[in-house]
């Protein structure tokens, strides 16, 4: 092949052909995991899957879930609770998160309406909004959970975050670490035998489980040598030796031990398995009983106003997505409105064209100061980022070789 015909390289292991799915206005580039733990050139695999009859997983689990049996799910879910459910005073369930509207559904109706004993356990955002920190102490007092939060080391998560920015473009690393790694650990700290998340994964077309069990299950992410763990796209070995890290200061982003977490036999489990799970309902929910408020203003690089509004960063990950996957927050947004049919593919289309890519100008300051970052820098670390396969140079412009129609 000359170099006139070569086609241009696709980073991140991305797929080199772009595909939309012609029900939502997701494409195959998304990602369905990070390399949280890898170094900096890792590949993400696996992508989206979109079959030959053009349809995401994340749609096709959409279609799924108009079949299921959701009295016989229920009654699933309480069996299971009753199994667990202690009333000796010590918790029976963890519920991970930070107020937000999913959290804030999960833990009440497994307290007040299926009588469960939640601890609620909370990585805080890397900077709360006001009103996301608001969201967070309504859910306590005004829900009524006990919760513990762990905030990590000032100086370390500062620096962590900015590397995973200069090695991975990656905002959101030690916020995911934590939240991912957190949740297992408090559960074997303290003997509480379940983890409930929200949604299942395959609501936003990570692989369809083969198996009803799979799906309820959750992988974390397990350590047996942290000389094989890498934070920021950096090994620890070099975090100690070049930036002068302890192994204590970074213990809060390390994943359990996975002797001690096959030893536990801790269940995790989706409340969305059991339970028919819709966004919007659970935004009224939480509003209703908890007293979560939306975000004052529309998200930048979006249209909404009630998911992913606790963090100054998010608006920052989702256009550090938009430019290495050509994903902004519009498309994630809106897919998932889709496929509750509370958009139409064309009202999608529209929306993710006006919005996606929005440069997220409202927080970058406050960002830029907490990580002592010149956002010139951060600029260009966004320029070497993106993928030749789905950007071009148009004079001075940056435009996408494809965009969803």
């Amino acid at each position: 092949m000359s170099e006139d015909t070569k086609k241009p390289e696709a980073y991140y292991g991305l797929p080199q052909e772009v595909r939309f799915c012609k029900r939502c206005v997701m494409s195959n580039q998304r990602p369905s995991s990070y390399p949280e733990f890898k170094h900096t050139k890792a590949r993400i695999t696996p992508t989206l899957h979109i079959g030959e009859d053009g349809l995401c997983d994340a749609c096709r689990y959409a279609e799924t879930k108009e079949d299921i049996d959701w009295e016989k799910r229920e009654t699933e879910l309480q069996q299971l609770l009753d199994k667990h459910r202690r009333e000796d005073g010590r918790y029976d369930c963890v519920v991970p998160g930070s107020g937000g509207k999913d959290s804030a559904y999960a833990a009440y109706v497994l307290k007040y309406k299926y009588g469960m004993h939640p601890l609620t356990v909370t990585w805080p955002p890397i900077l709360y909004t006001d009103y996301g920190y608001r969201n967070y102490l309504n859910w306590i007092e005004v829900g009524g959970f006990d919760n513990i939060m762990l905030r990590p080391n000032g100086r370390a998560h500062k620096l962590l975050t900015r590397l995973a920015i200069e090695n991975l473009l990656h905002p959101f690393q030690t916020f995911i670490l934590g939240q991912k790694n957190l949740p297992p650990k408090i559960a074997m700290k303290y003997d509480i035998p379940l983890i409930f998340y929200g949604e299942p994964e395959a609501e936003y077309g990570n692989p369809i489980a083969e198996t009803e069990s799979s799906l309820r299950d959750k992988s974390y992410f397990t350590m047996k040598d942290m000389n094989d763990v890498y934070i920021g796209g950096v090994s620890v070995p070099e975090l100690q030796e070049k930036y002068g890290l302890s192994l204590n200061e970074m213990s809060p982003y390390f994943p359990p031990d996975a002797t001690e977490l096959e030893k536990a036999k801790i269940e995790v489990h989706y409340l969305g398995y059991y339970l028919k799970w819709t966004p919007q309902e659970a935004y009224y929910y939480a509003v209703e009983h908890t007293g979560f408020q939306a975000r004052p203003v529309r998200s930048q690089g979006t249209y909404s106003k009630y998911a992913s509004i606790d963090d100054k960063i998010d608006d920052l990950h989702y256009y550090t997505t938009f430019i290495k996957f050509g994903i902004g927050r519009a498309t994630y947004d809106a897919s998932q409105e889709i496929r509750n049919n509370h958009l139409t593919r064309e009202e999608g289309v529209a929306l993710v064209r006006r919005f996606d890519g929005e440069y997220p100008d409202r927080y970058i300051q406050d960002v830029m100061d907490f990580l002592e970052m010149d956002i010139e820098h951060f600029m260009e670390l966004c320029d070497k980022g993106r993928s030749p396969h789905l950007w071009r140079k148009d004079g001075d412009q940056w435009v996408l070789r494809h965009q969803v129609e």
